[in-house]
């Protein structure tokens, strides 16, 4: 009996992750159960990952406009207005599940589907990011985990030729069953030739491009993107997809090259639900109908059913609705790259999904049940018992150390702030000839060919923050990204976020999220920049254990001359160094508290967004005046942490500093508590007078420091080392312990 003519029960629902409520509500619709096949669509459009249920009202706060934005969220990817008729798209996803279970192609199909979202929109990928998060080094998987999506990232963009210029890589206990993997991609269009996925023209043909279509990724959108793990995951390797670079390089120019024929109507990328999802999203923006004839469909698997053409996600696909008359263009464009073309369906103006295989239609189903009729729940919100009791810290209880050099040391070894070189040493990140700024900076900075023009990118979440207090620490992601694009010499534009959580049918998970999104609504607003596109990853819990609440942003920053980019590492023997902001005594979530009592507790260092915008104008104000040599946020690890990467982390010469500190609050809240709007700026002493200048003008506090000098790190009267014994440690500790050394 085939799979259209059987319906389905709830108990088969159920297994497809669709609630009793649910599957009464589809049968209510419909005027009757749906088939298997249908089941099967509507299991994947009604998933947490595609239909947004749990996030989609609470999204809808956040602030999306502007006046350089070209497209927000709802497409593709975001698109920013850059001058010289040109526009960044970016964005930024999950491949959390996926990668957790098979690490080499979680990761690498996580990079090939960011990058499609991309060049769907008309735009060349010009850069890759990536923000990582794995448990402990004493977990027994964290080492296999962090090998295996390294390699499938640096396997991915290296082979497509599309640099990864930056990122962050964190290690947390909290992460040791659900590692993150969230992949950001970058490039550049005419502002004027933006593609968008809606589907319009009735009769116009629906043409299916790239590769073939596998039993690879069934249900990954919906039972492993969807659902919480548990024990024995590794049985869902065969969901994983295995990704083709070298394909998705001849997609890229095919595509590419189409957009120049005046031959696309709309175009979207094949990613989570495959077939399914990018028809329905398509149909669904652009008002219309669609059909598919599934015989048209090229398969790689010999008897392929129609639930498995449906929801499968083999890699390197894309879907075209085409202009009529124009189906040989499109043709002869995928044939000269060697890919698969094949007319398989037509736009319509009857508002349905119609499937047809074998000459029998086996799917009908409107579009805007499986869009905009989906469920959206507003689901119970409520703080976590213990959330007052963590927010408190005794600092009379808490010692301090007896040696602050070797304190420092600590910090320096510690795998969330040592150097991450052991990971993009793996990655290309000068293909293409753009990089001007790499990896090791707070910022990458990557030029804009024909203009004078460059991006500056960089990712950042302080999870240890968002557990605390998840309102205060989304703010402080959102700030930090943009202070490390400031750091840089850029004026930050605009984000892309991915919201990593738990279980958001928990109460507590769900505050956690609701929190989060005001505090990136709020810290949007506070220093001006959109949201335009972004991704919601729930359910990343094991056995009931979620990891911290980790809503991860990306911030992209423009320069108007390359010239004035800027680095973090001190230049010059003799400059000034100068702290712009306040150091308050604070330690709660530090990794200072964390390395030496073991904890994560007290509430986040205290933020005034304000002031926050006022330390970033002063900083980069100075930078287009020219006034600074160097400049780097304070941020994890406090003061001392970040004048010792200012030591060590230049890619040729190192330098010390003489530091004398004052101040009348613990030492080791001065020199590793973490206060926000800091700035460690580097300068010629003949510019300090201006530098005063700024400063006094915007209310920013400013204290001069010392200046660099000699080959030692010295902060009078705690702290005197050779900067090569911290560039030691803070160098060899990422590549030791993934040699299994302690």
């Amino acid at each position: 009996m085939s799979q259209h003519t059987v319906t389905v029960t709830a108990a088969d629902a159920a297994q497809h992750g669709l609630s009793a409520d649910e599957y009464e509500r589809i049968c209510r619709s419909l005027g009757r159960a749906p088939n298997v096949t249908e089941l099967g669509v509507l299991s994947v459009m009604w998933s947490e990952h595609c239909s947004y249920k749990s996030s989609r009202l609470l999204l809808k706060n956040l602030p999306t406009q502007g006046p350089r934005v070209l497209q927000g969220p709802g497409e593709n990817a975001g698109a920013i207005d850059i001058g010289n008729g040109l526009a960044v798209v970016f964005k930024m996803e999950s491949h959390n599940h996926p990668s957790f279970v098979e690490p080499y192609q979680g990761a690498a199909t996580g990079v090939g589907g960011i990058l499609r979202d991309i060049f769907t929109m008309g735009a060349r990928p010009i850069a890759n990011l990536n923000s990582l998060r794995f448990g402990a080094f004493e977990h027994p998987r964290t080492r296999y985990l962090v090998n295996g999506v390294v390699a499938g990232i640096g396997g991915y963009g290296n082979c497509i030729g599309v640099p990864t210029v930056g990122g962050e890589v964190y290690f947390d206990a909290g992460y040791n069953e659900n590692i993150l993997v969230n992949a950001f991609t970058l490039g550049i269009a005419r502002a004027d030739k933006i593609f968008r996925a809606r589907a319009a023209g009735l009769g116009n043909p629906v043409i299916y491009v790239g590769s073939k279509t596998g039993r690879d990724g069934i249900h990954g959108a919906s039972l492993l993107a969807s659902a919480e793990f548990s024990a024995g995951e590794e049985e869902k390797r065969p969901t994983v997809q295995v990704g083709d670079p070298f394909t998705e390089k001849l997609l890229l120019e095919a595509c590419l090259e189409l957009m120049e024929q005046d031959a696309i109507v709309a175009i979207q990328d094949m990613g989570a639900a495959g077939l399914t999802s990018s028809s329905v999203e398509m149909a669904s923006r652009g008002g219309t109908g669609i059909v598919l004839d599934l015989d048209r469909v090229p398969v790689r698997e010999q008897g392929m059913t129609p639930y498995e053409m449906l929801l499968s996600e083999s890699q390197e696909r894309m879907l075209i609705v085409a202009r009529a008359g124009r189906e040989d263009v499109v043709r002869q464009v995928f044939a000269k790259w060697d890919l698969d073309v094949s007319v398989v369906g037509t736009v319509t103006d009857d508002g349905l999904l119609r499937v047809v295989f074998q000459g029998e239609e086996v799917a009908r189903l409107p579009i805007a049940l499986l869009t905009d009729d989906a469920p959206a729940y507003a689901r119970p919100s409520v703080p976590p018992p213990d959330f007052d009791e963590r927010q408190e810290l005794n600092f009379d209880r808490l010692p301090l150390p007896g040696d602050y050099t070797k304190t420092l040391l600590a910090l320096l070894d510690a795998p969330n702030i040592a150097s991450k070189a052991w990971v993009y040493r793996q990655y290309d990140h000068l293909v293409r000839g753009n990089t001007i700024v790499a990896p090791g900076s707070d910022a990458a900075v990557l030029r804009i060919k024909g203009t004078n023009k460059a991006v500056a990118l960089s990712v950042d979440c302080n999870s240890r923050y968002c557990s605390l207090d998840p309102y205060v620490g989304a703010m402080i992601a959102v700030v930090e990204g943009a202070r490390n694009v400031v750091c840089a010499g850029a004026t930050p534009l605009g984000i892309t976020d991915c919201l990593n959580f738990g279980n958001p049918e928990k109460p507590a998970i769900m505050w956690q999220f609701a929190e989060s999104i005001q505090g990136i609504h709020d810290a949007c607003v506070a220093i001006g920049v959109p949201v335009v596109s972004g991704n919601v990853s729930f359910y990343n819990e094991t056995d009931g254990r979620a990891i911290p609440p980790t809503p991860t942003i990306a911030m992209v920053g423009l320069l108007d001359e390359i010239e004035r980019h800027t680095t973090q590492w001190f230049k010059a023997e003799g400059d000034v160094i100068v702290l712009l902001g306040r150091t308050r005594e604070e330690l709660g979530g530090s990794e200072y508290l964390t390395l030496t009592r073991g904890v994560v507790r007290g509430a986040p260092p205290w933020i005034d967004l304000a002031v926050e915008k006022q330390v970033q104008n002063v900083c980069m104000q100075a930078i287009v005046e020219g006034l600074v040599r160097s400049a780097h946020d304070v941020s994890d690890g406090g003061l001392a942490v970040a004048l010792a990467e200012c030591c060590v982390s230049a890619p040729e010469q190192r330098r010390g500093a003489m530091i004398e500190l004052q101040g009348d609050i613990r030492p080791d809240a001065l020199l590793f508590g973490e206060s926000q709007s800091r700035i460690i700026v580097s300068a010629r002493r003949q510019h300090l007078g201006r530098l005063r200048e700024l400063a006094r003008t915007a209310d920013v506090p400013l204290t001069v420091l010392g200046e660099v000098r000699g080959r030692r790190l010295v902060i009078s009267p705690l702290i005197d080392i050779e900067v090569d014994e911290l560039w030691q440690v803070w160098s060899t500790a990422l590549p030791r312990r993934m040699d299994g050394e302690a």
